[in-house]
């Protein structure tokens, strides 16, 4: 399938209803299989969502988690320590690619059965699940927050708890503090000193209702738009001036991209409006604590002409595909010149955009979002446009809502 998208150059202000955090729906709903006292609203209707909650349904035999990197880790670690329960974690031909070593060995370190049935280091993972040996654990803390945290969410479960040490830089910081502050939230307190996280046993927590608050990196792409349309504004509904989400970090960084963010505590409500006066003439950025902006902020850039550095993006090249080089073919196709590293991208647009152009997904749902905002300078075709649903089902029908014009074709 093709998705033609362009705009009707009528932006309609309106209220848009994004639905709960992928990040927070798919930590609270493994706290919920461990004390079930929890209650969660709002929850994601994301894929990756809906492939975790079936996971934690079903609790044996074959799972398939498809293409839901963040299932795939969590759910490694909370296997691991179910007695009694035997699965095999497999997932999509990329699933299959993306490294989880480093989880692994931190697990079999604890005494976790975990053998690989394919690749070494690799899913698929057939893990019998046992009473871990041990309450002390080493994980590298550079590579992914997600085998950290994926850790974070069982500590407390555990009969001794668990003591975590993170050695070298530690990468997504803010993934790490949304975890521990979740934990917080539901009755689990934590020690977070220098390198280490420990957290003591809790068999039991009282009831307990938490809202999850609206997703922010689906948040980006209406920051894209509006930086991109003058004049334009939206309001987004159901975020917090205190997010625990680091994507949260948008309003700042649009701030140098002609957006205004007015916050509207009354409402949990945020509404983003165009300041064309505000915008920068470059661009540069350490995006390590929030790589999953990273595409939609280097479309902007490119539909602004802007030059920009983008760096700490190492953890994009084991997402859902190697985020870097996908985004320097895609830019590079609307006549772009891009030059990456295994960190970073910096790029050097052209005053005018090559139009209709056919832009490849890779079976990666923020590559198919990041691009539809520049359909409001030249119309584009997006191959494969579906794949929005892993995170954002209602993404090409809100686009509409505001004046986007989608038109499907196989």
């Amino acid at each position: 399938m093709i998705a033609q998208v362009g705009f009707s150059s009528n932006f309609i202000t309106t209220e848009i209803q994004i639905s709960g955090s992928k990040s927070e729906s798919n930590r609270l709903l493994i706290l919920k299989s461990l004390y079930p006292n929890l209650t969660i609203k709002n929850l994601s209707i994301s894929d990756d969502t809906k492939v975790l909650l079936a996971a934690l349904e079903k609790m044996d035999g074959e799972i398939d988690v498809h293409h839901a990197g963040t299932a795939m880790r969590f759910l490694t670690a909370f296997f691991s320590f179910k007695e009694g329960v035997t699965v095999v974690l497999t997932g999509s031909k990329r699933m299959q690619e993306r490294p989880i070593k480093i989880l692994v060995n931190s697990l079999r370190e604890m005494g976790a059965n975990i053998t690989y049935l394919k690749n070494e280091g690799y899913p698929p993972l057939r893990i019998i699940g046992k009473e871990p040996q041990q309450n002390t654990v080493n994980i590298a803390a550079n590579v992914s927050s997600q085998y950290i945290s994926a850790l974070l969410l069982v500590a407390s479960s555990l009969k001794n708890g668990l003591t975590i040490t993170l050695q070298g830089e530690i990468t997504s910081t803010p993934y790490i503090k949304m975890t521990l502050q979740l934990l917080q939230q539901i009755g689990l307190d934590s020690t977070f000193d220098g390198n280490t996280i420990s957290l003591l046993p809790v068999s039991k927590i009282p009831q307990k209702t938490i809202t999850v608050e609206s997703d922010w990196s689906s948040a980006s792409y209406f920051y894209s738009i509006i930086s991109l349309v003058k004049g334009a504004s939206v309001t987004l509904k159901s975020y917090k001036r205190e997010s625990l989400q680091g994507d949260s970090a948008l309003s700042e960084i649009y701030s140098k991209l002609g957006v205004v963010t007015t916050i509207n505590d009354t409402e949990n409500s945020i509404t983003l409006s165009n300041n064309h006066k505000a915008i920068s003439e470059k661009i540069e950025l350490d995006l390590s604590n929030t790589p999953d902006i990273a595409q939609t902020i280097a479309v902007t850039c490119l539909g602004l002409a802007i030059p920009c550095l983008l760096t700490g993006l190492h953890t994009l090249k084991i997402k859902e595909t190697d985020r870097i080089v996908a985004l320097k073919i895609e830019l590079e196709k609307l006549g772009a010149r891009v030059i990456v590293t295994d960190n970073s991208l910096e790029l050097f647009p052209e005053p005018s955009l090559n139009k209709n152009v056919l832009i490849d997904t890779y079976n990666d749902h923020r590559m198919a979002m990041a691009f539809a905002p520049l359909s409001s300078k030249v119309p584009l075709q997006i191959n494969e446009p579906m794949v929005v649903t892993k995170s954002y089902p209602n993404f090409w029908k809100h686009l509409q809502k505001i004046g986007f014009l989608v038109d499907f074709k196989e």
